[in-house]
């Protein structure tokens, strides 16, 4: 499918200054700070997105007991190899489309600009609803530090509430620094994991040292379609360093290798981590165990092992843990709303960055107001007992939770099918034919699990069958999704200078610049 314009990205160059790293026109920052993050920091950002402690404490223990899937273990696995199928061909798009907007860029370079618009709303309201969802659970946590510590009765808003004021006030701040608090949060999580592990495997359950989890046959059920929504949303974070192309030095090869190494960290703790948790409880026990205990089972485990002091500490990085997700989570959401407003898909305000830190101000601030409205909504329905497991915090933790995961899984696998196009239409010869099969692989792939979510939705946020919930909540990312199309296929219409520029990222001010014939402001 033709896009009806040239691609200009064939040599990698993202258009920011060396000086600075700012593109000024017209007196305007245009765009993000080049050079501001080496492998590392943009490991470190994107994995802490996958907040892997509530992964261990929520995720597991629920597919374990409510889906019954013993077989966990093996199932990251699977996962971990469809999803690096997925990035042998992501990757290779980010050697040539540099771009805040990653999968909308990506999908308009492949399936067309109308396409893109399509994507960009989906990718917005996705990762909104991801990160607003965390603010419930990190609200309801944090009340029940406080009850069981300072036998102070907090409604779970409160807390919730701060830490919107909190994450928006570091997303305007300088995305390095926002990297160090991600990776030093990340680092000590993983490391009580690990102690975990460690203690689990050194003092194992009544049936000791078992690899039954690793048994295929352990696959199986009724619940194994839920078990993959739950499973692959623990990835969610590695496709995200696209989004920081602009401001990596040497995108071209740190975006892919950050992929590469956090698809395959994300894959090794998660197998190794459910694992451990098996043998801690042991195989035939853990559903049972799980489904009584909930995420109270890892601190359980723990306890025995590791004693009071280690599993208080732990309960403690559980919420800085989400604290990181919920950051992270954040600056992918203000640099979507950045390259929307940059290529006229939001107002022209979005795509401006903040002058002092080079962060983008307005994006930030749309998350941070969208958060506090949804928050505020989901406080006045509730009228629960602090600490209520009923209460509807939770339900915006697990409406919103798996309604974002749904978009994620559908922008996978658009992308997937997009970066074949993409490549086919360059005149792709042998050498790109193992990617190409294998982008075709992962979103055949990613397109089943879609489907297995919107079948098993009423398992996933707890509704029941026969609710209008099961295809209402869906229905978010599908009118977002037509919602995006629409709106594209007007501006293709009405405003197709604005229509042409849906994916170029950068280049889109550099073709306006040429086409006015102005020079850049000084800077």
């Amino acid at each position: 499918m033709s896009t009806g314009r040239t691609d200009t990205s064939e040599s990698g160059t993202t258009g920011v200054s060396d000086t600075g790293g700012i593109n000024t026109y017209k007196g305007e920052e245009r765009a993000l700070r080049a050079n501001r993050l080496g492998t590392p920091g943009l490991l470190l950002s994107v994995l802490a997105a996958s907040a892997p402690l509530m992964v261990v404490a929520g995720v597991m223990p629920t597919v374990f007991g409510v889906m019954g899937v013993v077989g966990q273990p093996l199932l990251y696995v699977i996962l971990g190899i469809v999803l690096m199928l997925f990035s042998v061909g992501y990757a290779e798009m980010s050697r040539h489309v540099h771009n805040a907007g990653a999968f909308y860029a990506y999908i308009a370079r492949g399936l067309g600009p109308t396409a893109g618009a399509g994507a960009s709303l989906v990718a917005l309201v996705a990762y909104s609803a991801m990160q607003v969802g965390i603010y419930g659970i990190l609200g309801f946590e944090v009340s029940g530090l406080f009850t069981t510590y300072l036998d102070i009765d907090l409604q779970w808003w409160i807390p919730a509430l701060v830490a919107v004021v909190v994450v928006g006030v570091l997303g305007w701040l300088k995305i390095d620094l926002n990297a160090k608090v991600l990776g030093v949060l990340l680092v000590i999580e993983c490391g009580l994991v690990v102690i975990f592990d460690i203690a689990a495997v050194g003092k194992p359950g009544p049936e000791g040292l078992s690899l039954h989890a690793f048994n295929p046959e352990t696959l199986t059920g009724a619940g194994l379609g839920t078990a993959l929504c739950f499973c692959i949303a623990a990835f969610v974070g590695f496709e995200q360093a696209p989004v920081y192309a602009e401001e990596t030095s040497r995108p071209q090869i740190v975006v892919s290798r950050v992929m590469f190494l956090a698809v395959g960290y994300a894959a090794l703790f998660l197998a190794i981590s459910s694992w451990a948790l098996t043998v801690a409880a042991g195989p035939s026990s853990i559903a049972d165990t799980s489904l009584k205990e909930g995420p109270g089972m890892l601190f359980g485990l723990t306890e025995e092992r590791l004693g009071a002091t280690f599993t208080d500490v732990l309960h403690v990085l559980f919420v800085t843990g989400m604290f990181a997700a919920l950051l992270s989570f954040h600056n992918v959401v203000a640099r979507y709303a950045f390259a929307m407003g940059r290529e006229g898909l939001l107002p022209a305000g979005f795509g401006r960055t903040n002058k002092a830190s080079g962060a983008p101000a307005t994006g930030s601030m749309l998350q941070s107001g969208l958060s506090i409205v949804i928050v505020l909504a989901f406080a006045l329905t509730d009228d629960n007992p602090v600490g209520d497991p009923t209460a509807p915090v939770l339900h915006l933790f697990t409406w919103m939770g798996n309604v974002g995961a749904l978009g994620v899984i559908v922008l996978m696998a658009s992308a997937s099918f997009a970066v074949i196009a993409f490549f086919v239409r360059r005149g792709a010869g042998r050498a790109q034919a193992p990617r190409l099969v294998a982008s075709g692989l992962a979103g055949l792939a990613l397109l089943a699990i879609a489907v297995f979510t919107v079948r098993d939705f009423d398992v996933l946020v707890g509704s029941g069958p026969g609710s209008v919930l099961n295809w209402l909540l869906p229905g978010i990312i599908v009118l977002a999704l037509v919602a995006g199309l629409l709106y594209g296929a007007v501006l293709r219409r009405t405003r197709p200078e604005v229509h042409a520029r849906i994916g170029l990222g950068n280049e889109a001010f550099q073709l306006e610049k040429a086409a006015e014939g102005a020079e850049p402001a000084p800077r």
